[in-house]
């Protein structure tokens, strides 16, 4: 009976410390709710002066959380300057790719200015992606908070764990997988590519030799082919841009999803969705259902952008709320 009772005892208190932990590392909607009230105000406004500037902002602010998130947690390591070996602003997937560094930049200044020291460069980030979804015509949420910032940047991690144009769709899965995103999540997230632009050196491997056929890609349209190879000749340097929701570029909606259904995808990432023999049994009939259903869309598309900002957020005593989002404190 001893034995029992010693058992029952530490097995409830291994269950209040699970609990205790799971309840002190959630984020929480009001985490700023008397240390910065009027953070939200102060990171809408700026972020409505970015757009107002150049409408192309919204679709990068919104790639920079997705491209932080996915590489060690939401913990703004992106944004950390340094040089072409430690940085993952210098990796593949997001030099001369990744933009709007400046723009986060702006709003550390104003949220500093508002409340020195309080509000973390990871949750700044993810109240902007909110923000430019939803002025560009996409769906509201309440943001979750209380995020803290990274002290290093991952170079090795952001070579491998952020999807590719390229990649092709058991690839993507399993990236998304990794980090605890399943296929409604790879799908409803690729509909963030119903805003912003893509350089030509991220499709045009579909336009002449696709997988050294001589042709290209025959899922895209043709039509569609002969306009991105007077965009991108060969003699291009890859960097002319191309809508990557043609006839709906900067409204976030679900136009994204019919150009699937018509072999309008940009990328051949966007493309195998709904194009590929594996998407048969995974993502096309949820890129059918979209492409006939905003609500649909929206609705999945909140309850993703709400766990990818989930993803290993630094909480409590962990990390640092960073003064200038470039560096760590110690280096300021």
């Amino acid at each position: 009976m001893k034995k029992s009772c010693n058992f029952l005892f530490y097995f409830q208190v291994l269950t209040f410390l699970i609990l205790f932990i799971a309840v002190d590392s959630q984020l929480t909607t009001d985490f700023y709710s008397k240390t910065c009230p009027n953070v939200l105000k102060v990171v809408r406004k700026e972020v409505q002066n970015a757009i107002k500037n150049e409408m192309r902002m919204a679709a990068s602010l919104l790639r920079l959380h997705f491209h932080d998130c996915f590489v060690s947690g939401c913990d703004a390591s992106l944004l950390l300057d340094g040089n072409s070996t430690t940085s993952e602003k210098f990796t593949p997937a997001n030099l001369n790719s990744a933009r709007g560094f400046e723009v986060i930049d702006n709003i550390k200044t104003a949220v500093e200015n508002a409340c020195s020291g309080v509000v973390s460069c990871a949750d700044i980030l993810a109240i902007a992606a909110r923000d430019s979804v939803l002025l560009s015509g996409g769906p509201f949420w309440k943001v979750l908070l209380g995020r803290r910032d990274g002290l290093a940047a991952n170079f090795s991690g952001s070579n491998t764990a952020l999807p590719a144009p390229f990649d092709p769709l058991n690839t993507i899965i399993s990236k998304f997988d990794a980090v605890g995103l399943n296929v409604t999540d790879v799908v409803s997230l690729s509909g963030a590519h119903t805003i912003g632009l893509a350089k030509c050196a991220t499709f045009d491997n579909r336009l002449r030799n696709f997988s050294g056929t001589g042709a290209p890609d025959p899922t895209l349209d043709t039509t569609l082919v002969s306009e991105l190879q007077n965009l991108c000749p060969l003699t291009s340097d890859g960097n002319n841009t191309a809508p990557l929701d043609r006839n709906s570029t900067d409204l976030f909606d679900n136009h994204y999803f019919k150009n699937l259904i018509n072999g309008r995808g940009l990328l051949e990432s966007d493309q195998v969705l709904f194009s590929s023999d594996d998407a048969i049994q995974t993502t096309k009939t949820l890129v059918e259902t979209y492409s006939n259903s905003s609500k649909f869309f929206f609705s999945d598309f909140v309850n993703s952008m709400i766990k990818m900002g989930n993803i290993s957020p630094l909480v409590g005593s962990d990390g640092e709320i960073r003064k200038n989002c470039r560096v760590v404190n110690s280096n300021n």
